[in-house]
């Protein structure tokens, strides 16, 4: 994938680091999945569509609540991840390999369409619409985030200062508490239906914090393997002597919903 406003128009493909990813990524707390469910999005009785769906971590994680879900990703890598993991934990979902913007289903097919930790890759110009038509009546587009917060968590910055070392056109430093943003465009299918916003402590080992980072769009879904192995050992000697086995990252999570008008 490549866009002008991320990352300087550097090149990234996630496909490049899907074991990593889907050993790594799978870090979302219970609430996170609780909040969507207890709004009555994503439940029993519903069709779920979940666009850039990775390695399946959405569908995977609220398939226990009883939603019908397909799952489309444009990396095959990645797919071929999601299909794994739940077919080995007996999970009936769905996969596709399918940009979001060459996603092709009959109208009015999902109660709502999910988009976790994603929505900034698309072209809005071609998606919207195109969820809109898929989506039924009253349909929910249901966009999903969650950041750690690096001016507020010491091993936070301390990592993301190491990927921007490495990676210096990464756009994805610093962030802050905020809503997610939502194009203009969206406004001309969709109504605002609510948002919500939230701290969370996640925890990590040494471990699992390294292959997080590792599988970030700086690092894992850009650089050379040679590029990849020196910041490795940079940023494991870096957590061995700032961090303890065990600990907590503070990030926040957010949640917007847009109702089809």
């Amino acid at each position: 994938m490549q866009a002008d406003n991320i990352d300087g128009g550097r090149e990234f493909d996630f496909g490049k680091t899907s074991s990593d990813y889907a050993k790594y990524r799978d870090i979302y707390p219970e609430i996170f999945y609780r909040k969507i469910a207890d709004r009555g999005l994503c439940v029993s009785g519903q069709r779920v569509l979940d666009i850039g769906t990775g390695t399946g971590v959405l569908p995977r994680n609220m398939y226990r609540f009883g939603a019908e879900w397909t799952g489309a990703d444009i990396s095959a890598e990645q797919i071929a991840q999601a299909k794994k993991l739940s077919e080995a934990a007996g999970m009936s979902i769905s996969y596709q390999v399918r940009a979001a913007e060459d996603i092709d289903f009959p109208e009015k097919s999902f109660d709502v369409v999910t988009a976790c930790q994603c929505f900034w890759y698309f072209d809005y110009e071609k998606v919207i619409p195109v969820i809109s038509k898929i989506l039924k009546d009253s349909g929910v587009l249901l966009l999903l985030s969650m950041e750690w917060l690096p001016f507020e968590d010491p091993i936070a910055y301390s990592s993301e200062n190491l990927v921007l070392k490495y990676n210096p056109s990464w756009t994805g430093a610093g962030e802050t508490r905020r809503s997610i943003q939502v194009t203009d465009i969206a406004y001309e299918y969709f109504e605002p239906a609510f948002h919500e916003e939230y701290d969370i402590q996640v925890p990590f080992t040494r471990e699992s914090w390294h292959g997080r980072m590792k599988t970030c769009r700086g690092i894992g879904a850009a650089l050379s393997e040679a590029e990849i192995r020196e910041w490795e050992k940079e940023h494991k000697a870096m957590l061995r002597n700032t961090a303890a086995e065990q600990f907590n990252v503070l990030h926040y999570a957010a949640m917007t919903a847009l109702k089809k008008k």
